[in-house]
């Protein structure tokens, strides 16, 4: 699948900013079935790439005049659903085990993970993190305004409804407290009907005799060509596609517009 992307997010202050430095992850790589063909990001200051901890495609945007807004467009076309094996991050896959305060188990969800371990007691099998994930979904089902994007697994977890960034930090926690490695993905999610119209996040699991393999949990699915992978981390904070601070500006607005189209590949001869 061909797909071409605009993922348009314009901030605007009350107040004049002197300065402002965020940290874009907003540029794919090829892996994991996807190829990038062409991506570029256009914005008011000044750009330095550079890759961070995990492997991404990052960079640094410094706006060093008064302004009061700030523009950035990330675009591009990217073919999906190809035979394209996952790239290397460098980084040994305990780590993925680590927890993080949005990832931390509590009472509730250890409570729910050793009921799952009754019924499901072959951890390190795709049918098993498959049927992890339907428990989630289950029990977490897709509710938006409920949640924010410092709530915590096992608070998302507690109030019984979230969104894809809750149902991954809740995979993630489970998957780690099982001793599967698991990390955050950022990205974009295809929707002929283009009902979702912003990012989107899953998880990776690591299974030993597979590698990496990814679960959309929000839609109840395995990574299966409509999804476009931007970033990956420990959780949200480590992979989200913008954050950063600023010098004045009193009250921040921020619209954000994604835009996913499918388009029309050329028969091979």
């Amino acid at each position: 699948m061909l797909l071409n992307i605009e993922h348009r997010t314009t901030y605007q202050y009350s107040e004049v900013v002197n300065y402002t430095i965020q940290l874009l992850r907003l540029t794919p790589q090829n892996g994991f079935g996807q190829q990038v063909l062409r991506w570029e990001i256009r914005v008011n200051g000044h750009l330095q790439p550079h890759k961070d901890t995990y492997g991404n495609h990052a960079h640094t945007l410094v706006v060093d005049a008064p302004h009061e807004e700030i523009s950035i467009v990330a675009s591009g076309e990217v073919e999906t659903g190809l035979n394209v094996l996952p790239i290397n991050d460098g980084l040994p896959t305990p780590i993925y085990l680590r927890p993080t305060p949005l990832t931390e188990m509590d009472e509730n969800l250890t409570a729910f993970v050793e009921e799952f371990k009754l019924t499901h007691p072959k951890l390190q099998e795709p049918a098993a993190l498959q049927a992890l994930m339907d428990a989630i979904i289950d029990r977490v089902p897709y509710v938006k305004g409920q949640t924010a994007v410092e709530t915590s697994a096992a608070k998302a977890f507690a109030l019984g409804s979230g969104v894809c960034q809750d149902h991954a930090h809740i995979f993630i926690a489970c998957c780690r407290y099982l001793g599967v490695p698991a990390r955050y993905v950022s990205g974009y999610l295809f929707t002929p009907d283009g009902s979702l119209m912003e990012s989107h996040a899953w998880a990776d699991a690591w299974l030993d005799d597979i590698g990496w393999i990814s679960f959309d949990v929000t839609n109840r699915c395995r990574t299966n060509g409509v999804h476009v992978r931007l970033a990956t981390g420990l959780d949200y904070r480590d992979a989200c596609p913008i954050s950063g601070v600023r010098n004045g500006g009193g009250v921040e607005t921020m619209s954000v517009k994604v835009v996913v189209h499918q388009m029309q590949q050329q028969a091979q001869q």
